[in-house]
């Protein structure tokens, strides 16, 4: 987080506060009960820092499951979109007074007032190749909120080249899936499907639609994995993907991915797939 703009004070809030970060582009919403000693480094006070790309179906769960976790962390949401009446019956952060409003920002309001251990920082607009470098490297682990092909595999490369580790997840209807990858160590989204898809060939959201609760545990169970990597624990779905349909028996299914040889990612000569767990790291 950037300087704070009231330097060699503590601030004593009952409420949600706003103000810009560094870069600008960042707004950082906190909720401070008690004193919160804004000049100390993030270093010093062990916060981690966890990207959220996508505040929708998958970003909701995960973010309300951070805060769930009940341990100081700063919590980054990207996101281009507003509140639409469509999202309130599957995206429950949000209310009937939050549509028209920049999804980032009223998910930002609502987490400070129930976890006041969270530090947000919204950034409303896109995750680009211009902009994508300098945002994901400032974050220790980053999350897939996301719902097309195209910025999962930007989040994929710019991840690799940033040493950051993430969690690939996607919904369709009654299914889902996710995967973990720690760079270098285990396999890729390119080690599966060397391209993405094209246009012609995904389905999104929007025309095949997901079921809520499905979102809801795969989005849950992203925030898990950000949470057992922070901790230095052994994560269960680095080098593997996990499966889940609603409609099937057996409804989940954990199945090992290798990285490809060929694949840019490099993963192929130091794949660990027994216990891929790290340590992770404290400074940016």
């Amino acid at each position: 987080m950037g300087p704070s703009p009231y330097p060699g004070s503590g601030l004593f809030y009952s409420h949600p506060i706003l103000f810009l970060g560094n870069p600008p582009w960042r707004a950082v919403f906190l909720m401070a009960r008690g004193f919160f000693d804004m000049d100390r480094n993030e270093t010093e006070l062990e916060i981690y820092r966890v990207l959220m790309v996508g505040v929708g179906g998958l970003g909701v769960p995960a973010a309300l499951a951070l805060g769930r976790a009940a341990r100081a962390m700063v919590v980054g949401l990207i996101d281009p979109e507003n509140v639409e009446l469509s999202n309130l019956p599957r995206q429950i952060i949000y209310r009937t007074a939050d549509i028209g409003q920049p999804k980032v920002t009223a998910a930002a309001r609502a987490l400070v007032e129930d976890f006041p251990e969270l530090i947000i920082e919204t950034m409303p607009f896109r995750l680009e190749p211009e902009n994508a470098a300098d945002i994901v490297s400032e974050y220790h682990f980053v999350i897939d909120g996301t719902d097309d092909p195209a910025t999962k595999f930007l989040l994929n490369d710019t991840c690799l080249a940033a040493g950051r580790p993430f969690v690939y997840a996607g919904v369709l209807g009654f299914s889902g899936q996710a995967m973990t990858v720690l760079p270098g160590r285990t396999a890729c989204l390119r080690c599966i499907f060397e391209q993405p898809p094209g246009q012609d060939e995904a389905l999104g959201c929007r025309d095949a639609g997901i079921i809520g609760p499905v979102a809801g545990a795969i989005g849950s169970l992203q925030a898990e994995e950000a949470i057992t990597f922070l901790s230095g624990e052994p994560t269960r779905l680095a080098g593997k993907i996990l499966t889940y349909d609603a409609l099937a028996t057996p409804t989940t299914r954990l199945i090992e991915i290798a990285p490809r040889p060929q694949c840019s990612c490099g993963a192929a000569a130091h794949a660990v797939l027994d216990q891929p767990g790290s340590q992770p790291r404290k400074t940016l």
